[in-house]
């Protein structure tokens, strides 16, 4: 019988919704959690859920969260015994995950050489010709003819949609060649680009795997990815509707066949694109959980990351997975423009909750800042339901009650894509928004705005008094204590004490959801919480739609921070790692 690990502290390399979703399944299990944090993160919210937390000096990702050997620190410092990459990031860094096992702690994800045999997506795809999956035959960027147009250029290293282009002019082919290679390049820092035929109107299907170290793989159905920009999922589903089983049979046994060509461990994910007639070819694997994993956890009523913990524990699997019940479906909600290029928005998210029974994984709360250096994704939305109509008018039904205030983001515009047509009726492509995104972002007329802008400014004046009113009677008895930090010279008192903020004071505000309903009446209860359970967000106050001004909202929530102690002597559970 194998010997299990009992894992007792892990620390997540990563930031954001997916540190906060690995910390929820770790405390279940009664684990420790340990966050690392740039400057711009310090007051996140996955450093407040976490046990401990450790900074990572700077801001830009390549002086923190892609600092391995700063991270592998931070871990060694806090005490745990193992690291978790999320995604992004270090993530599939076969070279990163090696120094995390040199270090004696434990890697939850995949073996390094299973990680490295899937790095460049042409060493993949020659890995995966050899175990019989199919694929897309690459075409010479260099030899290309008009006959081989139109050609999609693909970096070989990394993914997210950088270093990709299509090209359906010969003589722009060089151009974009050269474009290519130098995104590649400074995204990835290998320059390596190759091309395949480009299908029109393909579907991106993917199939979650998990395999266990004592050879048992689950191939744990399909997930619909089609609804993209730039190359980067907007919307996603399980099952992908509308495939034949025995297209639903081949893709799980062709990404059985890649997990086992590489001895693969863990959670991972394996990609296809599926032509118009129902022709599958193998896009990538990625090594590491998927941001949409929650759809395929819905379904089959299961906890990835618990999974993920169990089998880096050395625990099997059970021969067969559950069955799958119903259909969900996920949209991510960004803080962006979809009418100005996607432009990512950045300030202050005065207001987020979302109502229904939905389930609402994010890295933010209320009077959060968006950092201009990070991905703006602000949640993931998910419904279930027992029928694919169903779940997508949850979805969408809970999207358009959604209280979001502070930043513009792509709501409306994931609502409408949620209710066309096309998309109902379960026609999906990889081409959906640059067939429709001018009539998805158009403006609405709506003659409310002028009364709903009087009114939120009204409110913004109350605010201001209110808040002028506490300040001026000394309003700070609630702040407790300065909190402790520790860096390397021992702890000290914080010489910036959480205050409440007053954006209206200080000049920020506006820029609000511009779909956003009437203004809240201050102090008025939240019909619903930001998980959908509802709940009390005191001065929280929204502008109507089409206020694009400067108008004020009420003081931001005192927080508490209720980390316990890991270490005697850390009054914060604090470290720094330098």
């Amino acid at each position: 019988m194998t010997n299990l690990k009992n894992l007792t502290s892990v620390l997540v390399a990563n930031r954001g919704e997916i540190a906060v979703r690995v910390f929820r399944t770790a405390r279940a299990l009664g684990l420790a959690t340990v966050a690392v944090h740039s400057d711009p993160d310090a007051d996140a919210l996955h450093v407040r859920e976490a046990d401990a937390a450790v900074r990572l000096p700077g801001a830009a990702p390549a002086d923190t969260y892609l600092r391995g050997d700063l991270v592998i620190k931070a871990a060694l410092a806090a005490g745990a015994d193992a690291v978790h990459p999320g995604y992004g990031f270090l993530s599939e860094n076969a070279g990163f995950a090696r120094e995390v096992q040199a270090a004696g702690l434990t890697w939850i994800g995949p073996p390094p050489r299973a990680i490295e045999a899937m790095a460049s997506k042409t060493r993949a795809k020659e890995l995966m010709r050899a175990a019989g999956v199919p694929l897309l035959e690459p075409v010479d960027p260099h030899t290309a003819t008009a006959a081989d147009l139109p050609l999609l250029l693909k970096a070989a290293a990394g993914g997210g949609g950088r270093g990709m282009r299509v090209v359906r002019d010969l003589d722009a082919l060089k151009e974009e060649l050269e474009a290519a290679s130098a995104e590649a390049r400074s995204a990835f820092g290998d320059g390596e680009v190759f091309a395949e035929p480009y299908i029109e109107r393909g579907r991106h299907v993917e199939v979650q795997i998990l395999a266990d170290s004592h050879g048992t793989v689950w191939a744990l159905g399909t997930r619909d990815c089609s609804l993209q920009r730039r190359h980067q999922k907007v919307i996603e589903e399980a099952p992908a509707p509308g495939l034949p089983e025995a297209l639903r049979a081949s893709l799980a046994e062709a990404a059985v066949a890649a997990a086992r060509a590489v001895s693969y461990q863990g959670a991972g994910t394996v990609e296809f694109l599926v032509t118009a007639d129902g022709r599958p070819f193998f896009l990538e694997m990625n090594t590491r959980l998927q941001v949409e994993h929650p759809v395929t956890e819905a379904v089959f009523g299961l906890d990835l990351v618990a999974l993920q913990l169990r089998i880096a524990e050395g625990a099997p699997l059970p021969l067969t997975p559950p069955r799958p019940t119903g259909h969900a479906v996920e949209a991510r909600l960004y803080a962006e423009d979809p009418a100005q290029d996607w432009r990512p928005q950045t300030g202050t998210l005065h207001t987020l909750a979302v109502p229904g029974e939905v389930r609402v994984d994010t890295g933010f709360t209320d009077g959060d800042a968006v950092s201009i250096h990070y991905d703006p994704m602000l949640a993931k939305v998910i419904a279930h339901a027992p029928t694919r109509a169903e779940a997508v008018r949850a979805l969408a039904r809970a999207l358009a009650g959604a209280r979001i205030h502070g930043l513009t983001t792509n709501r409306e515009l994931l609502v409408r894509s949620l209710r066309h047509p096309e998309f109902t009726a379960g026609r999906l492509d990889t081409g959906f928004y640059e067939r429709h995104l001018p009539a998805l972002t158009e403006t609405a007329p709506d003659d409310r705005a002028p009364a709903l802008c009087a009114l939120a400014a009204a409110l913004a004046e109350a605010a201001r008094a209110q808040s002028a009113g506490a300040r001026s009677s000394g309003g700070r008895e609630a702040q407790g204590p300065p909190r402790q930090q520790h860096d390397a010279r021992g702890l000290r008192p914080d010489p910036h004490p959480a205050l409440p903020e007053d954006p209206a004071a200080g000049g920020r505000g506006g820029g609000g959801d511009a779909s956003a309903p009437l203004a809240d009446v201050p102090g008025r209860p939240d019909p619903a919480g930001v998980h959908g359970t509802g709940g009390q967000h005191a001065g929280a106050r929204r502008v109507g739609p089409g206020c694009r001004g400067p108008v004020g909202v009420g003081p931001r929530p005192h927080r508490l921070d209720l980390r316990r102690r890991l270490h005697a002597g850390h009054a914060t559970g604090r470290d720094e790692a330098g």
